[in-house]
């Protein structure tokens, strides 16, 4: 499965992509708001860091206007993932794009009926929210499952981008579900590494070697 991560701080995807944990990144108009930086001039640092896909996202809601922003985002660079929203316009809009070729990522997917129509309007990413899912006590990663389900059945190619992670449960589920791609925001991403058997392990390892009176280098 693949780690992209949910965020728009350019400090903590350098972070990930030095530990080899980022595969791609995700933003939206609310990242890019609490960055308070320039979206364009975030949006082509990041793709300059990163060297998997970079989701921009419109924020036209007709389907001429949604072109017109797809047109400029996707000069920054060849990695860059046109977001669009699921809805009408949105995958007329996902449709023209990849038959010429730029990948698309179609957001805010909350039904297996949704994700089954970006599929077959050509997207290269759908991206269901199973935090928002959970919020109002549907149990989102049924969703992943039922929508990994309806893709194998048609071998679509369209990857199952997981979003609205919120901690490392929704990770582990789903890596199980066979989901292509997940997307946290960094501090999901590390606290993948917490368990307290590690820490006390390395505390109990570092003691004895103290104790040896010991030096490597």
């Amino acid at each position: 499965m693949k780690f992209f991560a949910d965020t728009a701080e350019i400090k903590d995807i350098r972070e990930l992509a030095e530990a080899g944990l980022l595969d791609g990144v995700t933003t939206n108009p609310s990242l890019i708001k609490k960055s308070g930086r320039d979206f364009i001039e975030t949006v082509t640092e990041i793709a300059s860091v990163v060297a998997g896909p970079v989701s921009a996202e419109v924020v036209a809601i007709e389907h001429d206007a949604m072109m017109n922003e797809a047109e400029r985002l996707r000069k920054i660079a060849d990695n860059i993932v046109i977001k669009v929203p699921l809805t009408p316009a949105g995958l007329k809009t996902c449709k023209a794009l990849t038959s010429d070729g730029t990948m698309v990522n179609v957001t805010l997917c909350f039904s297996a009926n949704q994700a089954l129509l970006a599929a077959k309007a050509g997207a290269s990413f759908i991206s269901p929210f199973v935090g928002r899912l959970d919020d109002i006590g549907q149990p989102g990663m049924e969703l992943i499952s039922d929508i990994r389900l309806i893709y194998d059945n048609y071998d679509f190619a369209t990857e199952i981008l997981v979003a609205s992670v919120r901690n490392s449960i929704h990770v582990l589920d789903a890596a199980k579900l066979g989901a292509d791609v997940m997307t946290a925001p960094p501090a999901v991403i590390w606290s993948l590494f917490k368990h307290p058997l590690t820490d006390a392990g390395l505390a109990s390892f570092l003691k004895d070697w103290e104790s040896t009176g010991q030096k490597i280098v």
